[in-house]
């Protein structure tokens, strides 16, 4: 393990050292570029003592961050991911140190395109290097011997994981259990029962990864195979065999020196991740409420007044954060009536007037739980509220439809800008839903919550079919 961390910190090293000389590189051609034109004046240092300034921020943000290229299966957007993560912090902490030690206007057109360029060139760096490194492997390179250790469902999975996408460059050479299972691919080799894997080893000095998944009761044999990948450079890994029971993935945390496994990340339940979507909602909803919402307020009281009789607000008891009851506030756009906290909008409604439709139509009569993202009910982006009877009827339905309340509801959400918004005519409508509301917790980022703002004003500008 030491010489694959040895590794790992090589290909940091290298990339992390080339991106800086690219950052500084840069920041060289942007000084000469623009040494005669009005641009120039926005540096009030010399030009290499803010080149080497920036150099030694980048560097700090980037190996902060981390990288992910030595990994054999890397994706692109886990590559476009570190590398915003990177741009972001390097942006932040130039910016403040450029603008305290009066180095350079930080605020002019020069930087702004120097961090916008920076940011392409890093990521198309990146992407590059992945791809090469995929050729490479795919050409038989680099190659790591692998074997199985059970038969199991898991070990199947994994067999399929190891071995679908060639430029991950791993070999397996087959597996060793009790008996020989008809269930695992025929490509996958029966190598023996796992007494044999001492001798195998000892004969294939190639092996470089050992993955075990018999059960727990064999565990003398177990220790037998620890010990001998221990003394002769062979990589071993426990996979315990959950399959019978979970089929969605688990992840591992500690919990003192003890291993527990969760059935999904929680990335808003770490304080850090709290914080950022804490303080972006109260900073959304303060800017909204006090330019855009006042304007709006008047607009939608005098054409509410004026065509319907009763309030301008509609208030109604949702679920929120932990089954928490809270009262979500929207503009009514109906005509008051008895069936407001039981029966869902549909597309003909008679109860909605014309103007509640207008409003239903582009989102307008949704602005008011804005007030509730301030208050801390709600959040911009999450799981949309449902109404009281809705949860007490799907959740008897639904499996796992009570896992949308781990997290804040939102104004908008990931099920609402991927098509299942409206009505929920049948189950089924509503079982998507639930998936996307579950699919958004498990992977929330804060740029996930960003696209799905900008999907959110891009749907309203173009109009939507569901939008009712």
């Amino acid at each position: 393990m030491i010489k694959n961390n040895s590794y790992n910190k090589l290909v940091t090293i290298f990339v992390i050292l080339m991106e800086t000389l690219l950052c500084g590189g840069l920041f060289y051609i942007f000084s000469e570029v623009t040494n005669d034109t009005q641009w120039k004046k926005t540096l009030f240092a010399p030009y290499i003592q803010i080149l080497l300034t920036l150099m030694l921020t980048y560097c700090i943000s980037a190996y902060s961050v981390g990288i992910v290229l030595y990994k054999r299966k890397v994706y692109s957007f886990e590559v476009i991911n570190k590398v915003s993560l990177a741009m972001c912090m390097f942006t932040a902490l130039s910016f403040m140190i450029l603008e305290t030690g009066s180095f350079m206007n930080a605020w002019s057109w020069m930087y702004f395109y120097y961090i916008i360029s920076l940011g392409f060139l890093v990521l198309c760096f990146r992407l590059t290097l992945r791809f090469m490194i995929k050729s490479y492997r795919s050409k038989g390179r680099n190659t790591r011997f692998t074997v199985l250790v059970g038969s199991s469902r898991s070990m199947i999975d994994l067999y399929e994981e190891l071995t679908n996408q060639k430029w991950a460059g791993y070999s397996v050479k087959g597996y060793f259990d009790f008996e020989k299972n008809k269930e695992m691919p025929k490509e996958c080799t029966y190598l023996g029962k796992p007494e044999d894997i001492k001798d195998f080893l000892e004969k294939n000095k190639e092996i470089n990864y050992l993955y075990c998944g018999i059960k727990d009761n064999y565990q003398e044999i177990i220790k037998e195979i620890i010990a001998f990948c221990e003394n002769h450079l062979v990589r071993f890994y426990n996979v315990p065999n959950m399959n019978n029971y979970l089929q969605n993935r688990v992840y591992m945390e500690y919990l003192g020196n003890t291993i527990v496994l969760s059935l999904r990340q929680d990335n808003m339940s770490k304080l850090g991740n709290k914080i950022i979507k804490r303080t972006f909602d109260i900073l959304f909803s303060t800017l909204f409420l006090c330019t855009v919402f006042p304007i709006i307020l008047i607009v939608v009281t005098i054409i509410t007044k004026i065509t319907m009789p009763g309030p301008v607000f509609f208030k109604q008891k949702r679920n929120g954060l932990n089954d928490k009851e809270f009262y979500c506030y929207k503009f009514r756009s109906m005509k008051v009536n008895s069936d407001a906290d039981r029966v869902q909008a549909t597309k003909d409604d008679p109860r909605k007037t014309k103007w509640g439709n207008i409003m239903r139509k582009t989102n307008i009569d949704e602005l008011p739980q804005f007030i509730n993202v301030f208050l801390g009910d709600m959040s911009v982006v999450g799981p949309r509220p449902h109404m009281l009877k809705h949860t007490e009827e799907y959740s008897k339905l639904i499996d796992k439809y009570m896992v949308r309340h781990f997290v804040k509801p939102g104004v908008t959400g990931w099920s609402q800008v991927t098509g299942f918004r409206g009505e929920t005519k049948e189950l089924k409508d509503m079982e998507s839903r639930i998936k996307g509301d579950i699919w958004y917790i498990e992977h929330w980022s804060f740029w996930l919550d960003i696209y799905i703002i900008y999907k959110t004003v891009a749907n309203v500008i173009k109009g939507e079919e569901k939008a009712y």
